[in-house]
């Protein structure tokens, strides 16, 4: 039992690369499709502007549907129908999109950056290839929902690597700069631990099971998650910066490195495994009703 929820938990967070993220449908022009309610927009208009520019708001949006959908798994997996409408309005509400973006803006540092780490960041994605990169970004994140299309990727994304593709030694260059692997599995460990007290606050298990216990259990599921995330980004990457150039992908490498692209990726890594922190625990809380319920 401990097992198969820990392996329920671990695919709660779903990659999120950065610095540039977003969604939407190839025709649509890059911004929300649902304006979320955002207290960022009032406190600090500047800031709102450059996240919509990156999409972030479409990126929670599309991990809003996602976080309903997963719900839906969640039931099959450790109550099997016993859910009904009361799980789903549950689950909605876990992941309502103003309530994950209240979660994100909350958890967003003071002062993440300089005025002129600010002023690099808005410049690069209002530029030409920033935006090349943020509608590569939009179109693959929307796709990849599809998992007929997430199949596919991985094929590409295999048959890269057993060609030892110099696109894949770029893309691991971006990546190490950015930390994506160790970031987004760190996240999703952090992720299922608060899942797990969520379970273990709602009286999931019939014994109090020590933090020691919970924590075993979810690190002996950190080479699956890392092996889950490294396919699930490569391949989506690939995907996202088919169109960009050798020299188009350097250039976000080179921003990656700077200290502008270094305090972005803390900010949003801070603020995502927050946020997806808060949305575990209440979850896994909500799942032990219901886990409860059945063994009684």
């Amino acid at each position: 039992m401990l097992r198969a929820l820990i392996t329920c938990a671990a695919l709660m967070l779903p990659a999120f690369t950065a610095p540039g993220v977003a969604q939407t449908t190839p025709d649509a022009p890059l911004q929300a499709q649902v304006v979320p309610n955002s207290a960022l927009a009032r406190e600090n208009p500047d800031l709102h502007a450059l996240f919509q520019a990156m999409g972030l708001y479409d990126v929670l949006e599309i991990m809003s549907i996602e976080g309903i959908e997963y719900g839906q798994d969640l039931e099959a997996e450790m109550f099997p129908g016993q859910g009904g409408a009361a799980w789903r309005a549950i689950v909605s509400r876990i992941y309502n999109l103003d309530r994950l973006t209240s979660a994100f803006e909350t958890a967003l540092p003071a002062d993440a950056f300089s005025e002129e780490e600010f002023a690099d960041l808005a410049a690069f994605f209002a530029s030409d290839i920033g935006q090349r990169i943020v509608e590569g970004e939009v179109v693959a994140r929307r796709e990849i929902m599809d998992p007929v299309v997430e199949e596919a990727a991985n094929i590409i994304y295999r048959e890269e690597l057993a060609a030892m593709s110099p696109r894949l030694e770029l893309l691991e260059t971006f990546n190490d700069a950015n930390s994506l692997v160790d970031l987004n599995v760190a996240g999703a460990l952090n992720s299922n631990f608060a899942f797990y007290r969520g379970l273990a606050d709602g009286d999931a298990f019939e014994i109090d099971l020590p933090e020691d216990i919970m924590l075993a259990e979810i690190w002996g599921q950190e080479p699956e998650i890392r092996e889950e995330t490294v396919l699930w980004l490569y391949s989506y990457q690939l995907m996202a910066y088919d169109e960009l150039s050798d020299a188009d992908l350097q250039a976000y490498i080179d921003l990656s490195n700077s200290s502008a692209g270094q305090a972005l990726n803390r900010a949003l890594f801070a603020a995502f495994d927050a946020m997806f922190e808060a949305v575990s625990y209440d979850l896994g809380a909500a799942a032990a009703l219901f886990v409860a319920g059945e063994e009684t």
